[in-house]
């Protein structure tokens, strides 16, 4: 059987439980296998690049993000992530505006120093979220090319109702080992580098 969407992967997941009476608490258990693999994976299919003008001290954070890996401005200078101990220590020794060169996360917002002494072009790329699915949204990247690992996770969060059920188990298993392949498969995709052929 094919699990390419929102209402198969629904399916997919009665098929395994063999039982009538969790129907309704299926979209639940999909949620929350989400916020499961939203805690354990980073894949390179989940950076995002977004760009936005950078004219104050603060910005506002994207809601689907996990962790930023870069900031920049201009295309050229990259901004160094300090604690807000540090920005603070630095604007009581100078508060005066100019290019920003640090920043650091302040109340769901990233805060900027120096303030912005113009309009700068702001360019973060960051680990988002997987996009969650829905009967509008019905499918993503992962469910796609990696259903496994959506359906191991939501039937993981089954337990609650199936108590000593020895197939939560098996489930955990094959969620984590899905989880462990693909992280590894994205090291390996990012880090190893293009092939070299050595002349002889």
């Amino acid at each position: 059987m094919a699990i390419s969407t929102y209402a198969e992967l629904q399916t997919a997941i009665a098929d395994f439980l063999n039982r009538d009476d969790l129907t309704s608490a299926i979209k639940n258990f999909i949620y929350l296998g989400e916020a499961q693999i939203s805690r354990d994976l980073r894949h390179w299919q989940q950076e995002k690049r977004v760009t936005t003008t950078l004219d104050e001290r603060f910005e506002l954070l994207p809601a689907d993000l996990i962790e930023i890996q870069a900031l920049y401005v201009d295309d050229k200078t990259y901004l160094e992530y300090i604690s807000q101990g540090e920005l603070s220590r630095r604007r009581m020794s100078n508060n005066e505006a100019g290019k920003p060169c640090f920043y650091t996360m302040n109340s769901n917002e990233l805060e900027f120093y120096p303030i912005p002494d113009d309009d700068y072009e702001l360019t973060m790329v960051y680990i988002s979220r997987v996009d969650p699915l829905s009967d509008d949204d019905p499918s993503n990247w992962l469910l796609e090319k990696h259903p496994d690992i959506y359906l191991y996770a939501a039937l993981l969060h089954t337990a609650p109702y199936l108590h000593e059920d020895p197939r939560v188990a098996v489930w955990a298993g094959l969620y984590t080992q899905g989880i462990e392949s693909l992280n590894s498969e994205s090291r390996k995709a990012k880090y190893a580098g293009p092939l070299r052929l050595r002349n002889r």
